[in-house]
C-alpha cells in the first residue's frame, strides 16, 4: 500500500500540472498560451514521401519502426520511461496514421500512446494467487512488447525454470498485449515533420538542357502582334511599399533574398521600382537569370511588347525553355520584365541586368555574379538598383557551415558604398522551387513553404520594411513582409505549349 501511494503521490507531481491544459496543446508563437491546433496540416507531398519522412524522424530517435500494408499505418517499438517493477511499469510507443488527400496532398497525424500495466490489474482471488506470482516472475524478464521470445528458460530464486510465456505479440503490430491504451497527438514530432518538408532550401539548377517548345505562345495580357496600343499600357505597379522609401537613394544597392517562385516577391518589387521611377531616381532591375540572356532581354524592352515580341525572347531563350526550371524562370518573374519594358515605354530611366552565372558553383559562381553586378554599376554609378536573388546569395555576412564560402552580398558589401539586404518574412503559403524529396531525386514542383520561427510574420505585423536596430549575424539589415505566399510556375513548362496564365501573374497591391 506504501508503495501504491507513493506511486500516485509521484504521478500527480509529474503528470497533474499537465491537465491545467488541453491534451495535445502547444505554446502559441504570440501569446505564449498553449492551445489545441484547430486545423490540420496538408502537406504538398505524396503520401509515401510523408510517411518515409516520419520514419526517418523516428528512427532517428532509435524506434524501430513496423509498417502495416499499404504504408499509411506504422508502429514503433516500444520503451520504458524510467525503470519500475513489473505491475507499476508504464510504456510508450507511437502510432502514426496517414491520410491520403490527393496525389501530392498528404495528412500526417503522429499519436504516442501510453499503456499503464496498473490499469490492468484485477482483484485475484486466492486461487489465482500461484498463477498471478508465476506471470509476474515471467513479466520481470522480459518486455511486454517482445514479440520474439516467446519462452524464458531464465530460472527463477529457488532455481526452476519458468517456461510457457504466451508470446506478446503475436499478431503485431495488430495485436497487443495491453488492451488500454491512451493516446496524444505529438506536437513535437509533427512540428519535425513540418520543418523537414517545407523549411528546406531551394535549389537553383545552373545549365541544363532545353527542349520545352515555345511555339504557338500566346500570354493572357499581352497583346497580339501588330497592336500598337500594347506599348502605351501602364505598369501594374500598385501601392507603394510601406516603409521602403528610406533605401531609395542614387547609387545605393538593395537585395532582397527569396522565395523565388512566387507571386508576392516579383510584385513587391514592381511596386518598389514604380516608387522610386516617380521620384525621378533612375532605377536598375537585377533578375539572377544568365547573362547570356542579356541580348534577348535588351530586345524585348525595346519592342513594342507584343504577343509576338514575347514569342522571340522565350524561343530564342535556352534559359526560359529548360527541361527543369526553378523559380527564376516562373511566370511571375517574367510578368516582372514584361512590367519594367512598360516602365521604360513610359519614359522612365529603367534598365534591366541579368547577372547570373552559366555554369560554375560556390565561390566561382558567386564571383562572376558579383563581377558582372559590378560591372553594371560601373556604367549606371547613379541608379537605385534592386537585386532579386536567393537568399544564401544576398546576405552580407559569411555563412556559418563553410568559413571559405563568400556570398555574393559579401563581395557588393564590400565594393560599394551603401548595399541594404532585406529577408523576407511570410506566412505559410506555396512556392514553386526545386528541392531534394525524400528519395534524395531532385524534383520541381509547387511545395508548401512554412517560414523558420525568426521570419515568421506575426498576425499583428503589416506587410512592409521593417528595418533593424542593427545586422543580424546574417548580414540581413531589414525584413519585408509579405503575408501568405502564392506559387508562380514557369512560364514554359515541359509537355505544354502554355505560357503564363492569369494565376502565375502577381496581382497588383
Amino acid at each position: 500500500m506504501r508503495r501504491y501511494a507513493m506511486v500516485m503521490g509521484l504521478l500527480c507531481t509529474t503528470g497533474c500540472a499537465t491537465l491545467t491544459r488541453p491534451l495535445g496543446a502547444a505554446p502559441d508563437a504570440e501569446s505564449g498560451e498553449y492551445e489545441t491546433p484547430k486545423q490540420e496540416t496538408v502537406y504538398l507531398v505524396p503520401a509515401e514521401d510523408a510517411m518515409m519522412m516520419a520514419r526517418r524522424i523516428l528512427e532517428e530517435q532509435r524506434y524501430d519502426v513496423m509498417e502495416k500494408d499499404g504504408g499509411l499505418e506504422m508502429f514503433t517499438s516500444a520503451h520504458e520511461p524510467g525503470n519500475n517493477e513489473t505491475g507499476l511499469r508504464i510504456l510508450e510507443r507511437y502510432y502514426i496514421k496517414g491520410v491520403r488527400v490527393g496525389p501530392r496532398q498528404t495528412i500526417v497525424r503522429v499519436f504516442r500512446l501510453s499503456y499503464n500495466e496498473m490499469e490492468q490489474q484485477v482483484e485475484t482471488g486466492t486461487a489465482g494467487m500461484a498463477e498471478m506470482f508465476r506471470d509476474r516472475m515471467l513479466g520481470e524478464q522480459t518486455h511486454p512488447f517482445d514479440a520474439n521470445k516467446t519462452y524464458k528458460t531464465a530460472p527463477d530464486m529457488q532455481g526452476n525454470r519458468l517456461m510457457g510465456m504466451d508470446d506478446p505479440f503475436k499478431d503485431a503490430p495488430e495485436l497487443e498485449r495491453f488492451q488500454l491504451v491512451r493516446g496524444n497527438r505529438d506536437l513535437g514530432i509533427e512540428r519535425t515533420l513540418l520543418e523537414r518538408l517545407e523549411m528546406v532550401p531551394s535549389l537553383e539548377l545552373v545549365g541544363g538542357n532545353t527542349s520545352v517548345p515555345a511555339r504557338s505562345v500566346v500570354l493572357e495580357g499581352w497583346a497580339e502582334s501588330g497592336e500598337a496600343a500594347q506599348s502605351s499600357v501602364p505598369a501594374e505597379c500598385g501601392t507603394p511599399v510601406d516603409g521602403a522609401a528610406p533605401l531609395m537613394a542614387r547609387g545605393h544597392t538593395l537585395l532582397l533574398a527569396d522565395p523565388l517562385g512566387t507571386r508576392e516577391l516579383p510584385a513587391t518589387a514592381l511596386r518598389m521600382l514604380c516608387e522610386a521611377t516617380s521620384k525621378g531616381l533612375p532605377v536598375t532591375l537585377a533578375l539572377s537569370l544568365p547573362t547570356t540572356e542579356q541580348p534577348l532581354l535588351d530586345t524585348y524592352l525595346a519592342s513594342a511588347g507584343a504577343s509576338q515580341d514575347a514569342q522571340e525572347l522565350l524561343s530564342g531563350s535556352s534559359f526560359w525553355r529548360r527541361v527543369h526550371q526553378d523559380g527564376r524562370s516562373s511566370g511571375a518573374m517574367l510578368w516582372l520584365v514584361e512590367q519594367t519594358r512598360r516602365l521604360r515605354a513610359a519614359g522612365h530611366a529603367v534598365s534591366l541586368v541579368a547577372f547570373d552565372a552559366d555554369q560554375g558553383k560556390g565561390n566561382e559562381r558567386e564571383a562572376q555574379m558579383a563581377k558582372h553586378l559590378l560591372e553594371h554599376r560601373a556604367k549606371h554609378p547613379d541608379a537605385w538598383m534592386v537585386v532579386l536573388a536567393g537568399g544564401t546569395h544576398v546576405r552580407t555576412a559569411s555563412v556559418d557551415w563553410d568559413s571559405g564560402f563568400e556570398p555574393l552580398g559579401v563581395r557588393l558589401s564590400r565594393a560599394l558604398p551603401s548595399v541594404r539586404a532585406l529577408d523576407v518574412g511570410f506566412t505559410r503559403g506555396t512556392q514553386f522551387s526545386c528541392r531534394y524529396n525524400v528519395w534524395e531525386d531532385v524534383e520541381c514542383n509547387v511545395f508548401a513553404i512554412s517560414p523558420t520561427k525568426q521570419a515568421r510574420q506575426a498576425s499583428d505585423v503589416s506587410p512592409g520594411v521593417k528595418l533593424f536596430p542593427q545586422p543580424l549575424a546574417e548580414g540581413f539589415h531589414g525584413r519585408l513582409y509579405v503575408g501568405a505566399l502564392n506559387a508562380s510556375p514557369p512560364a514554359l513548362r515541359a509537355g505544354t505549349q502554355e505560357a503564363v496564365s492569369r494565376a502565375a501573374v502577381p496581382a497588383a497591391k
